[in-house]
């Protein structure tokens, strides 16, 4: 890669994240961290305002642009995959901003790179989810976003019944089944819950915020610890 070529990637990746790490930048760049340390010395000098040091990180300062991206045909046909798949998987209202977003970049793109990245022959038959299953993972997906608490009148894999208050976390696809994580306030512990057997999800007007060992952070970190074989961990939250 030209300097050049890596100084710009160097923007791109600072300004695409909170904060990053020269660790990280060498991985991406493939190059030493006192390239990293040197490039991003060379930049400041330039005057891009790449605030941080090293050992820290590094953050672009307020009001830095850059021209539009132009994407190259391989990246134009990944991005049509992407969101081929993505729309297979999600809520309509979600899909709808992908089919969206995706007429946006198509748009601007040369002639010959859209050409190429609409002709793609992968596809993704919409088979996932049924249509109830598609409104009731977008009212919870809207919770989420939102931090409104459900009601949920749940059935367990042996059909036992249960009304459920939870807090709702985030949704998590596993390839065959989509699940919500959230922390249940009748069992006072986190839990997942199949989307197909939620029966019936009302929006509370109760808000909640968070609160220490009620969040998705311990949540995920309660996983890291566990590290069961993956195939477990995903039998485990599918069967709750």
């Amino acid at each position: 890669m030209r300097r050049a070529d890596r100084l710009f990637q160097i923007v791109q990746l600072i300004r695409g994240r909170r904060l990053t790490t020269a660790a990280f930048l060498a991985r991406r760049l493939e190059v030493s961290q006192r390239t990293v340390y040197r490039d991003v010395a060379d930049l400041q000098r330039q005057g891009v305002p790449i605030e941080g040091e090293a050992g820290i990180g590094y953050r672009l300062g307020a009001g830095f642009e850059l021209p539009p991206l132009m994407f190259t045909q391989d990246e134009a046909r990944a991005l049509v995959a992407a969101a081929r798949l993505a729309q297979s998987w999600l809520d309509a209202g979600m899909a709808g901003d992908v089919e969206g977003a995706l007429g946006k970049i198509l748009s601007v793109l040369p002639p010959a790179a859209r050409a190429s990245a609409e002709s793609l022959a992968l596809y993704a038959p919409p088979v996932f989810l049924d249509e109830a299953a598609r409104q009731r993972l977008q009212t919870l997906r809207e919770a989420v976003q939102s931090r409104h608490k459900l009601r949920l009148d749940y059935r367990d894999l042996q059909d036992a019944p249960s009304q459920r208050t939870v807090r709702p976390l985030g949704c998590f696809y596993w390839g065959q089944v989509w699940t919500l994580a959230a922390w249940c306030e009748l069992r006072g512990d986190f839990r997942s819950f199949r989307i197909d057997r939620i029966d019936a999800a009302q929006v509370l007007d109760e808000r909640f915020a968070d609160e220490p060992g009620k969040t998705l952070a311990e949540l995920l970190r309660r996983l890291r610890e566990r590290r069961p074989p993956p195939s477990q961990r995903a039998d485990k939250l599918l069967n709750q």
